[in-house]
């Protein structure tokens, strides 16, 4: 029979102290992240369960009724109402919540999953850092139910919670070739999320239903941050020939975009326009208020909470796919 693995062996295996495998299991004192991944990796590949978790297993029977809920970033206001969406059916079903931010940094992804499943969470809710996420897959085989929301995966199966994100950006274009704009600027978001891919796409077809050319020259990619859509926004609209307007993937890299016009300058929308893919907190009282693709996250974060609860309840149910339709809201920047 093989020997389970003990605090010695974690120990051993990362190569540090017995107490640092300690604090980083029960997440005390000051350890680097370098030296917590270390223990992390060393426990998962010995299979190392801490004794806590037993405990709280048989003190509380099968259900820890803790669902974890990781995002990519805590300043983006569509996350921050999807976790709001996630709480409140989770507390009425008796379930607390455990938030994580990895802000869009892999190695923080794969270093809370990991948190996630050494507190024995029932079930995971997270939109992955990109397609093709061997860590949300492993997670999958290890037996904790996962639920996708905002982005998906290529492969896996999982229950999933989306937007439209292609009909969002292509009502969007739409309307600002409506609006006789011929030459529009995209900040686009990483081409290797599925969020990203589907926005792009939906201004893509947009300009193929209306005939007009793809201009290479007027398309960037960011990483959904404010400082990228800051410096794109920059790189545009300093073009020999500039974009008439822009149509920005998500609202931190539109907020950046707007940071860059006002920084040069330009008056919205006479001398540029302005869509962005997100509401944005006073998007209304901006001057001129602005013009966005406004997804429900509420909706989105509680359908996700559902599915997950359903999934806990029955492993064996089918696959689950949502895709809910967001909304442009037409005001004065475009």
């Amino acid at each position: 029979m093989k020997k389970n693995a003990s605090l010695v062996d974690v120990a051993r295996r990362a190569k540090v102290n017995i107490s640092t495998v300690s604090r980083t299991i029960n997440q005390t004192g000051k350890i680097g992240m370098d030296t917590q991944e270390r223990v992390l990796r060393a426990m998962r590949e010995l299979g190392y369960k801490p004794n806590r978790v037993a405990r709280r297993l048989r003190a509380r029977g099968s259900s820890s009724f803790l669902l974890g809920l990781i995002i990519p970033n805590i300043q983006n206001i569509f996350f921050a109402d999807l976790a709001r969406g996630v709480e409140d059916v989770a507390y009425r079903s008796n379930y607390a919540v455990l938030l994580c931010n990895y802000d869009e940094d892999e190695a923080k992804e794969r270093f809370y999953l990991d948190v996630m499943q050494l507190e024995s969470v029932d079930g995971i809710i997270l939109p992955p850092i990109h397609e093709e996420d061997p860590a949300v897959l492993q997670v999958v085989r290890n037996g904790t139910p996962v639920v996708c929301v905002d982005r998906s995966l290529a492969r896996g199966g999982l229950d999933k919670v989306e937007v439209d994100n292609h009909l969002g950006a292509l009502r969007a274009v739409e309307h600002m070739i409506a609006q006789g704009h011929r030459r529009i600027g995209l900040i686009g978001g990483p081409a290797d999320s599925s969020t990203g891919k589907e926005r792009t796409r939906g201004y893509k077809d947009a300009h193929l239903q209306a005939g007009l050319p793809l201009k290479t020259e007027l398309m960037r990619f960011g990483d959904f941050k404010q400082e990228s859509g800051r410096t794109l926004a920059h790189e545009l609209l300093g073009l020999t020939d500039p974009p008439s307007a822009l149509f920005v993937c998500n609202g931190l890299m539109t907020a950046g975009a707007l940071e860059a016009i006002a920084a040069r300058g330009l008056k919205i929308p006479r001398q540029v326009g302005i869509v962005g893919f997100d509401e944005l907190p006073l998007a209304e009282v901006f001057n001129p208020p602005l013009t966005v693709v406004r997804q429900p996250a509420y909706e989105v974060g509680k359908c996700a909470a559902e599915l997950l609860l359903k999934r806990i309840e029955d492993r064996q149910r089918p696959t689950t796919s949502l895709k809910l339709h967001p909304e442009l809201i037409l005001r004065k920047s475009c």
